[in-house]
């Protein structure tokens, strides 16, 4: 299930815009006109893709679900509709790509989840000009209609929820309308029971969805999903990318997931329908790091034990009578003292490689000041901070009981939040 089992996802930003490999957006950030922006449609052909390309690199980086953008901002649609003529059957090409999607993300045992965005730049009817990612105003010859909008939404969700794509885990709207109507997710609902749906569409839906950024808040109170690009510029294929450093993506990842979050990690397939040589360099190096460190996110839970007043931004979850420490990146030095903890561990180990670290307890001059006293605490030791200078570090220490052990400590002084 989202937000348990699965907690990593893949998103794929793909349609005709890949063909002038600039932007999502391209239409609407240029000003193109529709007659001119249309012309992509005949030139897209990924003819020898597979989808089996990017799903068996998810797979492989420890990924448990896709969303696809099944329709963008442009109003092009990557599936067989009979509501628009402006899909992907009517390319040369000539196949429901969504279909080939489904397949690949069964083979490869993945959840899909379907993005559908509420702008449309094609259909007749849309409204909300001049809003959000809205065109200036309608293109010549539209009839703007909220009503009958919304009724081809709904008409598009029988074809996409209806069982022809099987299990549809997750709706990603994107853009809320400016009128909400909840009874557009609930007709979502009937037609998918169980499905999650997020809160950037017609009501608030069931998850909260973070753009590019990490919240500051020690915790989320409700669920959860962060999406960041491997690009820095584009969600969609960029011919000249600026990325994102691996060790930028996995400080992201780790922040947001240690709070309990989803992170859905997005890569653009060019016009061929093949990922970039450096996307699929980001997804296998972020992936080995999260296949290695994953332990301490499922079913993990963020613990305060009052351990950053000498090092800042050390974060805490356990699981169990596991203690996970997430070293923040750059890591500061090779030894860390775990204050207010005074019990050594069964155990020390970096998840990154494996290698069993030394404790001991003992007296920390950085805890002494005059005159007054302090315990012994636990000193980790000879952390391989400069080998893994490129990763988020994370240590596994596993302790007799640790509940136990975490609710001897004071309180009043350690600040402990379990």
């Amino acid at each position: 299930m989202l937000f348990q089992d699965e907690r990593f996802g893949l998103f794929v930003h793909w349609g005709i815009y890949s063909v002038g490999g600039w932007h999502e957006q391209e239409q609407w950030r240029r000003g193109i006109s529709k007659q001119e922006y249309i012309k992509y449609k005949d030139q897209f052909n990924p003819e020898g893709y597979s989808p089996d390309q990017w799903l068996s690199l998810a797979k492989e980086a420890g990924m448990q679900y896709v969303v696809f953008t099944a329709k963008h901002h442009d109003g092009f649609c990557m599936w067989d509709t009979k509501f628009s003529d402006y899909n992907v059957m009517h390319t040369p090409y000539g196949k429901d790509i969504l279909a080939e999607v489904a397949k690949s993300c069964k083979k490869y045992g993945l959840k899909l989840g379907v993005y559908y965005s509420v702008p449309d730049w094609n259909c007749p009817y849309s409204v909300n000009y001049g809003g959000d990612h809205q065109l200036a105003e309608p293109n010549a010859g539209d009839t703007p209609d909220e009503e009958a909008y919304k009724n081809y939404i709904k008409d598009q969700m029988t074809e996409l929820l209806g069982g022809r794509y099987g299990e549809i885990s997750a709706l990603f709207w994107d853009i809320p309308p400016v009128h909400q109507d909840e009874s557009v997710n609930e007709y979502v609902r009937k037609l998918m029971p169980g499905i999650l749906i997020n809160d950037r569409g017609y009501s608030a839906g069931d998850y909260s969805t973070p753009e590019r950024e990490v919240p500051k808040n020690k915790s989320f109170s409700g669920l959860t999903e962060a999406c960041q690009s491997v690009g820095r510029e584009s969600w969609g294929f960029r011919t000249n990318e600026d990325y994102l450093s691996h060790l930028f993506l996995e400080c992201a990842i780790d922040a947001v997931m240690c709070k309990g979050g989803n992170y859905l990690l997005n890569v653009g397939p060019d016009a061929r329908g093949y990922l970039p040589k450096q996307t699929e360099e980001t997804l296998k190096q972020v992936g080995s790091w999260f296949r290695r460190v994953s332990e301490s996110y499922f079913g993990a839970k963020l613990v305060d034990v009052g351990i950053n007043q000498a090092i800042n931004d050390v974060t805490v979850t356990k699981k169990d009578n596991f203690l996970y420490i997430h070293l923040p990146a750059p890591a500061e030095s090779d030894g860390l003292a775990l204050k207010p903890i005074s019990v050594l561990p069964k155990s020390a180990v970096v998840l990154n490689n494996g290698q069993e670290l030394n404790c001991e307890l003992a007296y920390m001059p950085f805890y002494f000041f005059a005159g007054g006293a302090e315990a012994e605490y636990l000193h980790v030791m000879e952390i391989p901070v400069n080998k893994l200078a490129g990763e988020v570090i994370v240590l596994r220490l596993e302790f007799e009981n640790l509940d136990e052990m975490l609710g001897t400590l004071e309180q009043t002084d350690t600040n402990i939040i379990l």
